[in-house]
Order: structure tokens, then C-alpha cells, then sequence
């Protein structure tokens, strides 16, 4: 089996569809995006599909390691999420030229279904306490929200009894039954995130989400030994590589690799083992479209130390079968490859330029916030 063509499609609302044909009539697809750079992480992939063109899409480590390894410049999120949905592409064709979900591929599942979480969103308490009551009765077991917006080195008394109010106004919403990740989304500084951390502590989150900025590891760290709320982070950290010293280091005990970022489906799994050694659990991160979760339910469905699966896009519009959460979950995928099938002609009106700009936050004094 040779692989002879690789097209990238610009989706709305931001995403980039990969399309790997082979000679023998087998089809891949797989979701390359850094988000904000659609188009430089397209041209990633043109480029890499120099290489590609004419090999057999089944040697998939291997291709992985030519392309990674055996450039001079390797990592960071425009070449790894190049090659992220290249990987997935070559998953795709290799499951279903088995006959097989990938995860069988992958030791076989642990486990019947999936579990996901939905996301709520908020100005107000009272905003809070409804998108939450929305979401129990949808039957989720766990949700996640950022309770802030900008926020500045130090902040003020009002400003932390503010996000403790919401986050106290979504748990009485939702119930001690059901999960509540808090995503702190890197906005807070090392000094500031202590005092948020104990401010909603007493709402027991599920976990805190990018306390401070994944770069600074001994930052991390710090927050994690001062606090008994698990500490979450990786969506921005690229391969196996950058999760060694966040492990050794105990800066997290929640990894978040994309899958469309941090090197694809074998990648995370990889991420999830080692993970699984120091009793670390694996919560991909996934606000992307379905092929991107597709990819994520395949590693969820076979990993041990797997805790909870994000989501935004079931595929209505994108895929003739879209995915069905039922009671917080998801089942557990059949199909071979990656289980799903795209839908080609309902994607021919959601095609467009690929431009899209990341929102930018200011402070009052006109200075560039952190996203």
C-alpha cells in the first residue's frame, strides 16, 4: 500500500481537516491545527508530505520518527501538529485495512464507554447556576469553566471572592455528584494562584487547570505541593519530551495532551504510560472538531490512568454518523480506524480561507492580558 495523495481542507469554525488517500482505495483523515496558525500548520504538512508521498502509510513509527527525528528542527505546535494529524491519518487507514478501531490496535479496551465533560460558561452567579443546571439534567458527571477573565499579576480581594462566588454558585447548580474542573487557562501568576486556589478549595474542584503557564515547571510544581486539588496541565506541551520533568518533578497529576498538538494518537498513549508509572491520570485535551476527538476516544478507550474526555464538537454537519453522548458518555467507538466517517459533501459548505483570529485580552491600561 502506497500513500499518493494528501489534501487539507480549512473548516469553519477554525479547523483543518486532513484527507490521506492510498493506492489501494483506503482513506485516512486526521485534524492538523495550531489554533490561529491554520494556515502556516497546512503548509507544515504540504511540506512534509514531500517525504510522505509513495511510502506505505502502515509503517507508522516509523514515518513519525523521519519526520520528528530526522529534521534538524523538530517540536514545538506548528511542526508537531502537522505531523499530530498525519499520524492519525495513518491510524485511520491502518485500522481499517484490519478491519479494526484503532484501540484494538493498542491492547484492546478497558473499559464499555467514555466519559466527557461539558463545558459551562458564565458572566454571573446566576449564569453559572443555570449552564450548570442545564448540564445535570443532560446527565454529565463533570463540567469545566475559567470563572475569570484577565487577570493581573496581584489582583484584588473583590476579584478572588468574585471567582469563588461563581464557582460556589455552579456547585450548588450541580450537586457534590457531579465533577467540576476549574481551567485557570494560564491567566494567573505563581503569586496570585495560591490565594485563587484556597478562595474555591472549599467547593472541592476536580481539578486546577494551568495554574500558572506550563514553561515555568518549578512554578507548577510549587502550587502542586501547596495545594491537596490535583493540578491539571499539557495542552500546550508538545511530545513526550516536555511530560519528563512535569512528572519528575510532580507538577501535575492530571496530563492534557492534545492530540492534534502533541504528536498524535501513539504519542499520547506513550504520554499516558508514562503517566501511569507515576500514578498520573490522562484528561486530553480537545476543544477541537471530531476528527480530533475521534482520535481522542481511541487512546481514551485503551488507557488505564484515563480520567475524563473534552469535548466541544460531536460532528453534526461534519460526519454521517455524529457522535451521541448518553448520560456523560460516550460509547465506546466500533468502527475500524478511527470509527467515524466523514461527510464530504455537507463539508463542501463549511470550507473557507482559514483565517482566524485568536481573541486578544487587554488590561485597563491598555497592556497586552494572557489569553
Amino acid at each position: 500500500m502506497k500513500i499518493t495523495s494528501i489534501e487539507t481542507f480549512f473548516v469553519q469554525p477554525r479547523w483543518v481537516f486532513l484527507k490521506m488517500q492510498t493506492d489501494e482505495g483506503v482513506t485516512g483523515w486526521g485534524e492538523p491545527v495550531a489554533e490561529g496558525w491554520s494556515r502556516t500548520t497546512a503548509m507544515a504538512v504540504r511540506e512534509m508530505c514531500d517525504y510522505l508521498i509513495g511510502q506505505d502509510p502502515r509503517r507508522i513509527q516509523h514515518h513519525w520518527q523521519a519526520l520528528r527525528t530526522g529534521g534538524f528542527y523538530r517540536g514545538g505546535p506548528i511542526l508537531t501538529s502537522a505531523l499530530s494529524g498525519l499520524e492519525q491519518a495513518m491510524w485511520d487507514i491502518t485500522g481499517k485495512w484490519l478491519g479494526q478501531p484503532v484501540y484494538q490496535l493498542l491492547g484492546g479496551a478497558v473499559r464499555e464507554r467514555i466519559r466527557v465533560y461539558g463545558h459551562v460558561h458564565g458572566a454571573t452567579c446566576e449564569e453559572y447556576a443555570r449552564t450548570g443546571q442545564v448540564h445535570r439534567q443532560a446527565g454529565f458527571t463533570a463540567v469545566k469553566t475559567c470563572p475569570f477573565g484577565p487577570a493581573r499579576f496581584v489582583e484584588s480581594p473583590q476579584f478572588v471572592e468574585e471567582v469563588a462566588n461563581r464557582v460556589g454558585a455552579l456547585r450548588q447548580s450541580v450537586g457534590p455528584a457531579v465533577d467540576i474542573g476549574l481551567d485557570f487557562h494560564g491567566r494567573i501568576s505563581p503569586a496570585l494562584a495560591p490565594r485563587l486556589i484556597d478562595a474555591v478549595a472549599p467547593y472541592h474542584p476536580m481539578f486546577i487547570e494551568e495554574p500558572c503557564l506550563p514553561e515555568n515547571v518549578e512554578a507548577l510544581a510549587d502550587i502542586a505541593r501547596r495545594t491537596n486539588i490535583p493540578i491539571a496541565t499539557g495542552e500546550r506541551l508538545f511530545g513526550k519530551w516536555a511530560f519528563r520533568e512535569l512528572l519528575e518533578k510532580r507538577a501535575a497529576a492530571i496530563l492534557q495532551p492534545d492530540l492534534s498538538h502533541a504528536g498524535g494518537i501513539f504519542e499520547v498513549r506513550q504520554i499516558a504510560a508514562m503517566g501511569e508509572a507515576y500514578y498520573a491520570s490522562l484528561a486530553p485535551h480537545c476543544p477541537l472538531g471530531p476528527i480530533a476527538l475521534a482520535s481522542c476516544l481511541q487512546v481514551d478507550a485503551c488507557t488505564p490512568n484515563f480520567l475524563c474526555q473534552e469535548q466541544v464538537n460531536l460532528g453534526e454537519g461534519y460526519l454521517k454518523e455524529p457522535l451521541v453522548i448518553k448520560e456523560g458518555h460516550i460509547d465506546l467507538p466500533e468502527k475500524p480506524g478511527l470509527g467515524i466517517e466523514v461527510d464530504e459533501e455537507a463539508l463542501a459548505g463549511k470550507i473557507y480561507d482559514g483565517s482566524w483570529l485568536t481573541p486578544r485580552f487587554w488590561y485597563a491600561d491598555g497592556s497586552v492580558a494572557e489569553w
